[in-house]
Order: C-alpha cells, then sequence, then structure tokens
C-alpha cells in the first residue's frame, strides 16, 4: 500500500529535538524522503556551541526505521545557509516538496527590560529562519513551475504560537515573531497557490525543551497514556498538510494540541463609522468610538486569550476565562 507522502521530499528546521523531531519522523513515516535541520545549539535561548548531533540523531533514527534522510546542521537565520539547506534536499533528492519550518529560541523578557539583540535574535532566528527558507523554496517551486507549464507539489507548513493569539506578557520579541509569521504564511499562500504551492501555520502546544518552564506543572499521565502535551500530538497534522489530500487547504492557521485541531477564523470587522464630514475630526472620533469602547467588556483587546482554554471534547466557554460575551 502505497503512502501519502511516498516519493516526496521534505525539509524539517529545528528537527533535532521536540516538536521539529517529531514532524520529521512523522513525515518519514509517511514515505517522504527527510533533510533533517538542526542547528544544535543546546540552550533553548540558542547559546552555547552549534553541533551537528542532534541532527545527525534524528537522521540516524529515520534511516533505521527504514526511511530516507539525511541532516543539515546550518543556522535558517543565515540567508546563505538556508540557500544550502533548500539545495542539499534538491540535489539529494532531485526536488524540493514540503518545508517544515519549526527552528525557534526563547528569551523571555517583559517589554520594558527587553535589550535590543534580545529583541533582534528572536525576531532573526523565528521569522527571518522562516523567510530565508521559503525564499528558496518558494523560487525552486517558481522554476520547475516554468520548465512544467503547469502547477508543481509544493506545501509550506510554518510554526506560530498561541503566544501571539493571546497574548503573551513577557514574550514581547517572541509574540511579534509569531505574528509576523502568520502575515508571512498568508502574503506567501497568495503569492504561491497560482504555482500549486500551499502555505499554512500552525499553533501548536507541547511539552518540549523551550517550554518545559511553561509546563512544568502539568503532570504526564500515569502508566502507558499518551502525554496530552506530547509533540506526537502536532506531527500528524502537519503530515496532513503536506500530503496531496490537503490541497484545497491554503493560508490557514490552526491550533492543534493535545488529540484537537482547532481551525482559527480570520479576523472580521467588528464596527464602522462614517465621518459626517470629508474628514474626520477629533471631536467627532470621540462622539462615535468613546460610546463603542465604553460598551466593550473591560480588558478585552484584539487578543483571543480564549484559545488558552481549548480542550479535546469541549470549548472552554469565555466566561470561566474570566471574559465576558461581546
Amino acid at each position: 500500500m502505497s503512502l501519502p507522502l511516498q516519493g516526496l521530499s521534505a525539509v524539517v528546521t529545528g528537527a533535532g529535538r521536540g516538536l521539529g523531531r517529531a514532524e520529521a519522523l512523522e513525515l518519514a513515516r509517511l514515505g517522504a524522503a527527510v533533510v533533517v535541520n538542526d542547528f544544535g545549539q543546546p540552550g533553548r535561548d540558542g547559546s552555547g556551541e552549534a553541533s551537528a548531533g542532534p541532527a545527525e540523531e534524528v537522521a540516524a533514527e529515520i534511516r533505521a526505521s527504514g526511511g530516507t534522510a539525511l541532516a543539515h546542521s546550518g543556522d535558517v537565520s543565515d540567508f546563505d545557509q538556508a540557500r544550502t539547506l533548500v539545495d542539499s534536499a534538491v540535489e539529494a533528492f532531485g526536488r524540493l516538496d514540503i518545508l517544515v519550518n519549526n527552528a525557534g529560541i526563547l528569551r523571555d523578557r517583559m517589554v520594558f527590560s527587553m535589550a535590543e539583540e534580545e529583541w533582534d535574535s528572536v525576531l532573526r532566528v523565528h521569522l527571518k529562519g522562516h523567510f530565508n527558507t521559503t525564499r528558496f523554496a518558494a523560487a525552486h517551486w517558481r522554476e520547475r513551475f516554468k520548465r512544467a507549464g503547469e502547477p508543481v507539489f509544493g506545501r509550506i507548513v510554518n510554526t506560530s504560537s498561541e503566544a501571539f493569539l493571546a497574548g503573551s506578557a513577557g514574550q514581547p520579541n517572541y509574540a511579534a515573531a509569531k505574528g509576523g509569521i502568520v502575515g508571512l504564511t498568508t502574503s506567501t499562500a497568495l503569492a504561491l497557490g497560482r504555482y500549486g504551492v500551499t502555505a499554512n501555520a500552525i499553533c501548536p502546544r507541547a511539552r518540549t525543551r523551550m517550554t518545559e518552564d511553561v509546563f512544568a506543572g502539568v503532570e504526564q499521565p500515569s502508566g502507558s497514556g499518551l502525554d496530552p502535551l506530547a509533540p506526537e500530538h502536532v506531527a500528524p497534522l502537519v503530515g496532513y498538510l503536506a500530503s496531496p489530500a490537503a490541497a484545497h487547504v491554503n493560508g490557514q492557521l490552526l491550533v492543534v494540541h493535545g488529540g484537537m485541531v482547532a481551525v482559527v477564523e480570520r479576523p472580521r470587522v467588528a464596527a464602522k463609522f462614517d465621518s459626517k464630514q470629508d474628514a474626520f475630526s477629533y471631536d467627532e472620533l470621540e462622539a462615535v468610538l468613546g460610546p463603542y469602547y465604553a460598551d466593550r467588556p473591560a480588558g478585552e483587546t484584539f487578543a483571543a486569550a480564549e484559545v488558552l482554554g481549548l480542550k479535546r471534547g469541549r470549548e472552554t466557554p469565555r466566561t470561566e476565562l474570566g471574559l465576558k460575551r461581546g
């Protein structure tokens, strides 16, 4: 029986540990040949000496299970190293079909205490790293399209975060990067759709090296039950979005964890006001916006904190999250 990704090749960044590792293993299980990328620094903040070890170990694990994989230990935040990553897949497997962007670091700090380098480094690895690999994969698919004269197969799965959706007070750099990734994803989806390429973003929740302190108080189930925060809950969605079956899914944002997938609705216009003159004056704006916001729930912002209460089998009401219905 053929596998859904048989004959396809994939690049997974940040795949030496955690979510990326689970995603690389899942793509390989579904039949894809995988380039396992990881810069290999031991610190979740991007500190320590880079190492080829993590990527090599996961690639070896895939090969031991009968799959096809090679390791790449380049830094995706470096434009040229991202180019060599994409080139390595094309050279080894003849083409690139799937790109999963997962690499990232954390340098948490309140906005009033954050150093410039803490901001720059997180934006560089997450947002620029996503752009770098996407840029070269997109060029590869566009060139294939021009040669073939018809749409080709291409899939991008990007990694955003609930920190962007809900607003994370101690992570202004991380939340901004993850929000930027959603913008990059929707732009890419529109730009590459005509070539046969889809781009989607996921907001995963998992117990990994990056989140070990966040979920330190969440106990794992005893016995053989799968941890609700296991990365293995996320990987199947990545496999689906990377498959031919998801050809009609493009430019979407999905939350995934613990046996649950939630499709996030696009922003909608909540209210619209027109000036009675050629242009708004201060007084007219105060007259229309003042009453509108006075009637809105206290503390409500554009952030969607209710996503943090989503659980398998039920939706947590807004009232349970301390939010009023508006």
